[in-house]
């Protein structure tokens, strides 16, 4: 049985941080992944994810995505790889909605630099836009697009120049912890180690069953529209966008080199049981809440004709994530239920979690994303 300092299970945004991490420190570390490097079965692929600090989901990840933008950066600069275009990031709402509150209580307590829109700055500088009345819109000028496959291949690729050691095309079918330490079967091979680091996504709940995370498994699809010129491009005027209507939460990018555009429906989405049969067609429900979107706020672009792509996002009861080690197991690490907002925290994710397997502990501000919160044990039930 090979032995090792640690063992990271899941390979995608968060697998693949913490196993560059963790081997950039020097430990003897493997990654198990069952389907290949930067795969279209789990939640890190689409083209792109947004990276921003006008953070209404909670005004505490401020200082994680400050630190992840350094990371990203970093990370460009070590493997000479393009992963991070600043295209700005323009929010969309009602001026006494939730999110657009969300947005200047975080910008208020952080200092962040946003400008705020009203209707005619809109009109003038965002034409390509229509807003419904009463809605504001604010603006972050330095958000940008983080290239998902990119930068779990590139996290993957710079963690093996270090050292660390990856297992492809395995899956975890029993995996033990003790005080003497790890013990992982997979379908191919046993491993030991000191620590486990669980990054499953979707899987979560099935490798941890016996943790019982409440954390609700989604089927998601974005669609891609042709772009009808030049200025939808990345390059142009058109931003990553956020759309809070009393329909549903929009999100959307510039078209990149295939000159698609990229739009998604944020909420909502359908509950399934098994992450491994998610349905990959493209159906009428599916479809027609982005087409109405469309329809009524990006007019101009045509939607006759679009692909799409299905991934999962892992809810929380809260929509926050879970960075902690599993309770009641010192030596078992879990970071999960990242609600389709965090691959952006990914170098930060690392190097927490890193922290967590060397030392026990990280300075990093996380305690709200504890295993044992009570928003995750509303009972009580299953906290210490």
């Amino acid at each position: 049985m090979d032995r090792f300092d640690a063992i990271v299970v899941g390979l995608g945004g968060m697998g693949s941080a913490v196993l560059h991490e963790l081997a950039r420190r020097g430990v003897r570390v493997l990654g198990i992944e069952p389907n290949g490097i930067a795969h279209d079965r789990g939640s890190s692929h689409g083209q792109t994810r947004m990276i921003r600090k006008a953070y209404f989901e909670h005004p505490s990840y401020v200082p994680l995505v400050e630190r992840s933008f350094g990371g990203w950066e970093a990370l460009e600069s070590a493997s000479g790889q393009h992963l991070l275009d600043r295209a700005g990031f323009v929010l969309f709402g009602n001026e006494d909605g939730e999110v657009i509150q969300g947005v200047q209580r975080a910008a208020r307590e952080h200092e962040l630099s946003i400008e705020a829109l009203g209707m005619a700055d809109v009109q003038r500088r965002l034409p390509m836009f229509r807003l419904d009345e009463g809605m504001v819109a604010l603006w972050e000028h330095d958000a940008g697009i983080l290239h998902v496959e990119t930068c779990v291949r590139t996290f993957i690729e710079q963690a093996q120049l270090c050292g660390a050691s990856v297992a492809l095309g395995e899956a975890v079918v029993k995996w033990e912890a003790d005080s003497r330490g790890i013990s992982v079967t997979t379908d191919d091979s046993r491993y030991g180690a000191d620590r486990l680091i669980f990054c499953a996504g979707a899987w979560t709940g099935e490798l941890l069953a016996q943790a019982g995370f409440p954390i609700e498994v989604r089927r998601k699809v974005v669609l891609w529209f042709e772009a009808p010129s030049e200025q939808f491009r990345l390059g142009g005027d058109f931003p990553t966008f956020c759309f809070d209507t009393p329909r549903g939460f929009f999100y959307g990018f510039p078209a990149l080199g295939d000159g698609l555009i990229k739009v998604g429906e944020h909420s909502n989405g359908l509950a399934i049981q098994h992450p491994g049969k998610v349905d990959g067609d493209l159906h009428d429900n599916d479809s027609s809440p982005v087409l109405e979107f469309m329809a009524r706020h990006l007019p101009n672009v045509a939607t006759d004709g679009h692909s799409h792509s299905v991934c999962m996002y892992s809810m929380t009861p809260d929509t926050h994530f879970i960075l902690d080690f599993v309770p009641g197991m010192p030596n078992v690490i879990v970071a999960a239920g990242f609600s389709g907002h965090g691959f952006k925290f990914a170098p930060v994710v690392g190097s927490i979690l890193a922290d967590l397997a060397q030392t026990g502990s990280t300075q990093e501000p996380i305690s709200f994303l504890s295993a044992n919160r009570q928003a995750l044990w509303p009972s009580d039930a299953g906290s210490d």
